[in-house]
């Protein structure tokens, strides 16, 4: 990465709040060489210019990083990752995290596995799996601190997808567009048939440009009924609203 992204990148996650050592910012510099090459025989993005994935990207995901409890160690899965997008730049800046990225592409799974093995990440694994097949994985059911996921679904659908992963007690973090607003009210009555409920809705602005968005935060509060998640597609087409 060139000296000028490093540093924006850098003054970017200062203002959200995070500090990036030199490692890390090396390390991002290394995922986006990735991400750019791998782009070019597969679908993984369509920012491609290095500065618009510095900001549409890596900062974007980062804004969500206050929002994550301090305690080391937590679990935290990312469903429907894409190409790592928010859990592996919140893994670059949050060490101590075990995340796990979720995805039902395994051309993109290939990619995130080849982005952990050049950084030498550890505490990080990926799942070739739909979020309704991977929600009634009994290894991953209620198995997490945090699920985090961005640009995946609607609040309602998005619900069922995440919060079946979700430990009693545990948060579900949504990166959603500057209108939202609509779409939590659609959805708080999916967020409460699966055990949870909205604790807060933050709007927030990615650093160094006029780009706003929205952090939903889902607190489980109890045991998602064992009939949800629903088959393969039948959250999409019926949404529980």
């Amino acid at each position: 990465m060139e000296k000028e992204l490093e540093q924006l990148l850098y003054q970017s996650a200062e203002r959200i709040g995070v500090h990036l050592a030199p490692d890390q910012l090396k390390s991002f510099g290394t995922y986006m060489d990735l991400l750019l090459e791998w782009n070019e025989k597969m679908n993984l993005t369509a920012i491609t210019e290095p500065e618009e994935v510095v900001q549409k990207h890596f900062a974007d995901c980062l804004t969500l990083l206050p929002c994550l409890p301090e305690e080391t160690g937590l679990r935290v899965i990312d469903v429907g990752t894409g190409a790592g997008f928010p859990g592996l730049p919140v893994k670059i800046a949050r060490p101590d995290l075990q995340v796990t990225l979720l995805d039902s592409l395994q051309k993109r799974i290939t990619f995130l596995e080849t982005v952990i093995a050049q950084l030498s990440l550890r505490e990080i694994h990926c799942i070739h799996a739909r979020a309704e097949d991977g929600g009634r994985d009994s290894s991953l059911r209620d198995g997490f601190d945090c699920c985090v996921s961005r640009a995946v679904a609607r609040m309602s659908v998005l619900a069922e997808y995440c919060l079946p992963f979700v430990k009693p007690g545990g948060l579900l973090i949504a990166l959603k567009g500057p209108e939202a607003q609509e779409e939590v009210e659609e959805g708080k009555k999916a967020i409460a048939a699966l055990g949870a409920k909205v604790e807060a809705v933050y709007q927030v602005e990615v650093p160094f440009t006029d780009l706003h968005h929205t952090l939903v935060l889902v607190r489980k509060e109890k045991p998602t009924p064992k009939r949800f998640p629903r088959k393969a597609g039948k959250a999409a087409k019926e949404p529980i609203v």
